[in-house]
């Protein structure tokens, strides 16, 4: 009954993402990123932001960086104003997505940390600039902090990142698999991640190893959303 029952349920919940240090892989689009966080605790203004696409890195880079310091881990969204913990923070901070925190909520929590004299990470999707903030003093704060961008990958990073996103899920696949998948998908971290995810849930649906075959049929599924993806394949 068990494999029954496993076979039905969504396969996303198993997955178990690594953060360790020894699976980050450096490459030329996130070297700025790597330098920077070399240089904690000597941040400007006590703080670092990340910024990057989904999948880009940022949130294996922010982990590996909390383990380092020993910090808290936040997600944005759930930061409120009227959180009294926010203004008696006495440790290095990790908050995730924190270009959709509460202003005041971050602004609260970003003075408390900088009084404690600890040090603060913030990861994004966008360059602070983008962020919109209304309140003109958590807008001088986060501009005056340094920044880190993390681009789009080239070829190498981008098959190492299928092997990892494919490690992640337990997927044994051959490195012609991932050859294969690089010269024909969305070049974006983001795109891996969906085409790793709906070739798990192809696998298991059907029974099936991860194969050139199946990718190829992925492939096809993907372009259904992503046009590019579809013109590209044999």
């Amino acid at each position: 009954m068990t494999p029954k029952l496993l076979h039905q349920l969504p396969i996303d919940l198993s997955v178990n993402p690594a953060y360790s240090p020894n699976d980050f892989v450096v490459a030329p689009c996130n070297a700025d990123a790597m330098a920077w966080l070399g240089q904690w605790p000597d941040w400007p203004g006590r703080g670092l932001v990340i910024y990057g696409p989904p999948g880009c890195g940022k949130s294996h880079l922010a982990r590996v960086w909390q383990g380092h310091a020993e910090a808290r881990l936040i997600s944005g969204a759930s930061l409120h104003k009227n959180d009294p913990g926010l203004t008696s923070m006495s440790s290095a901070v990790v908050v995730e997505e924190a270009d959709r925190a509460n202003e005041r909520a971050l602004l609260n929590l970003y003075n408390a940390v900088v009084e404690a004299r600890e040090t603060i990470l913030l990861t994004a999707e966008t360059n602070p600039p983008c962020w919109s903030m209304v309140l003109p003093d958590l807008a001088s704060r986060i501009m005056a902090l340094a920044t880190a961008g993390i681009g789009k990958p080239d070829d190498s990073l981008l098959q190492a990142v299928l092997v990892k996103q494919f490690s992640d899920r337990q997927l044994h696949v051959g490195a012609e698999v991932v050859v294969y998948l690089v010269s024909r998908m969305e070049r974006s971290f983001a795109a891996a991640r969906e085409m790793v995810a709906v070739l798990d849930e192809m696998a298991l649906d059907g029974q099936r190893s991860v194969s050139i075959s199946l990718a190829r049929e992925a492939l096809a599924k993907f372009g259904d959303f992503h046009p590019k993806i579809a013109e590209t394949q044999d």
